[in-house]
Formats: C-alpha cells, structure tokens, sequence
C-alpha cells in the first residue's frame, strides 16, 4: 500500500504552487529543509526540483511547553542552496519553530505563531 502524499503549498510570490517529495522519506516538521518537484506553477517554475522549508503543518502537533498547534494548510517556502528565501514576502503566519532556525524567513514573515 502506498502512503497518500500529502499537499503543500509555497506561500511566497514565486507562483510555484506544490512542492513535494517522494512518497517514502523521512518524517518532515516545521522548520526542516527538503527537496521537492514543483507540482503547479509557472511554465518555468514546473517540473523543477527546489529546497523548501515547512513553515506551516496541518496535523496538530505538541510543543515542548504544552500547548498544541495547528494550521489551516500545509506550507513550505522555496529556499536557496544557503538558506535565502527566493521570494520577496510571506505570506500567512509562519511556525516559531522555522522562524528561530531560518533568520531569512523571520526577517521576512508578517506573523510568527
């Protein structure tokens, strides 16, 4: 049995809609980089393998102080080989964990849950 992929979308201005990886990796939470193909998006953008970082997960998850979090939708930003973010803004709240690993994607969130 194969397991579902589950959806994200890239929440900066790159128009690069759904960067996913193969269905057999390793467990990904918020603030991890990893590769995936870009599923929608420009012509340019399709079909291209990106660096991501999850900034937002939809499954509630546990943090070290107790409380639970939970997002509307999966989210991960499109990252360079050095940890810069491509696009100019982001859009939507960013986990706290991704935030105090990446500088680059705390400078540039609007809000930090």
């Amino acid at each position: 049995m194969r397991r579902q992929q589950r959806r994200q979308d890239s929440r900066d201005n790159r128009r690069a809609q759904v960067p996913r990886g193969p269905p057999k990796v390793p467990r990904r939470r918020r603030g991890r980089r990893h590769r995936g193909a870009v599923k929608k998006g420009t012509p340019e953008m399709r079909k291209q393998v990106v660096r991501a970082v999850i900034i937002r997960q939809k499954r509630p998850y546990r943090r070290p102080d107790g409380t639970m979090v939970a997002f509307e939708d999966n989210a991960a930003i499109i990252v360079t080989e050095t940890g810069e973010v491509k696009g100019s803004d982001i859009k939507g709240p960013v986990a706290r964990e991704a935030a105090e690993r990446w500088a680059m994607i705390a400078a540039k969130a609007a809000m930090i849950v």
